[in-house]
């Protein structure tokens, strides 16, 4: 993952007010509630010494993802009066929670961005009628991106011209999958004509063949309904890496196994990142408990990595613990030359 996001976070002095906030609107009187969860946060904020401008500037900012329907949660970051980052949350944080430190806790939200999938979603059915055939597509991030609510690609397609569109409507489906370099082909189909949609895939390029997710929901214009896909993604892409971030995980067990101990644990992360040696650092999923990480009185160390590793351009392997669990929950892996690796 690219930290390249958090620049604004980390080029201006703190001190940093940080809060997370559940902003789901699957409740009654969806703005009430979160009125309510931020008046503790904001007390917790005054209480620990925030300016009013930068606890305006936060407040200013609670609930403007209300045209995000279901769970979801909200990260947001100010320093002297002004708020720097607002982020959406793909879920609820585990509590709620807001501090005043030296650095910006940005590793809650880091970690919920992860594992970063890039998919291409796919929907295939008949019209109404039966007599067309609907074809709908769209690039997406799993799971912080949202799809564009309008897709790239939508065509109408009539029956008996189905057989010979496909095959040119599939080149322009894998034009569409290289430009988001979508790695995962996610096709939302009706369960009772599964082969309309197959003649389809079958001219699609191999590489999105080969990583096949198939939903079959979809609302009645024709279009994925969004939460059973969410659902849907959630279990199909738990655990996984992408492309990129597994092939730095191979490439770390690789070196991990020449000198554990010059790559993995808090001592070896740091002596990395001070001598800019870092190519990217990888976190287990979950993290270790906080009370481990402390790299002065002032900064956590989870903050004060992560900076460190944005500031320096290594990127952020999150890891999954049963994939592989790491000394300290950290590790780094080296730039290739770098004498150790």
């Amino acid at each position: 993952m690219k930290l390249s996001f958090l620049q604004p976070l980390f080029t201006r002095p703190g001190p940093w007010a940080s809060a997370y906030l559940d902003t789901s609107r699957d409740v009654e009187d969806p703005d009430r509630v979160i009125a309510r969860r931020w008046r503790h946060l904001r007390d917790d904020l005054t209480a620990h010494g925030a300016d009013p401008a930068t606890v305006h500037a936060l407040h200013a900012a609670v609930g403007t993802d209300d045209d995000l329907p279901g769970r979801h949660g909200q990260a947001l970051f100010a320093t002297r009066g002004e708020l720097v980052l607002a982020e959406e949350l793909p879920e609820p944080p585990v509590r709620d929670t807001a501090g005043l430190e030296a650095l910006p806790d940005a590793l809650p939200l880091v970690m919920q961005r992860a594992p970063d999938v890039p998919y291409l979603e796919l929907f295939v059915g008949r019209t109404e009628d039966g007599a067309g055939v609907r074809v709908a597509a769209r690039t997406g991030r799993w799971p912080a991106g949202r799809p564009d609510p309008d897709p790239a690609v939508r065509q109408t397609v009539p029956v008996e011209d189905w057989p010979r569109t496909a095959p040119q409507l599939a080149g322009d489906l894998g034009d569409l999958a290289d430009r988001g370099a979508a790695e995962v082909l996610v096709l939302v189909r009706d369960p009772d004509d599964p082969r309309t949609a197959q003649v389809l895939v079958h001219h699609m390029p191999e590489r999105l063949r080969s990583d096949l997710v198939t939903v079959g929901t979809a609302r009645p214009d024709g279009t994925p309904g969004q939460a059973p896909l969410e659902e849907r993604l959630a279990r199909e892409f738990g655990g996984r890496l992408n492309a990129a971030d597994q092939a730095r995980l191979e490439a770390y067990r690789v070196q991990r196994a020449r000198d554990r101990t010059g790559c993995e644990g808090t001592a070896a992360v740091v002596d990395a990142l001070r001598g800019a040696r870092a190519a990217a650092v990888l976190v287990n999923d979950p993290p270790p408990p906080p009370g481990r990480l402390w790299a002065g009185p002032e900064e956590p160390a989870g903050a004060a990595l992560l900076r460190a590793a944005a500031c320096g351009g290594a990127e952020l392997v999150v890891v999954p613990r049963a994939t592989l669990a790491l000394d300290d929950g950290v590790g780094v892996l080296l730039h290739r030359s770098d004498p150790g690796t």
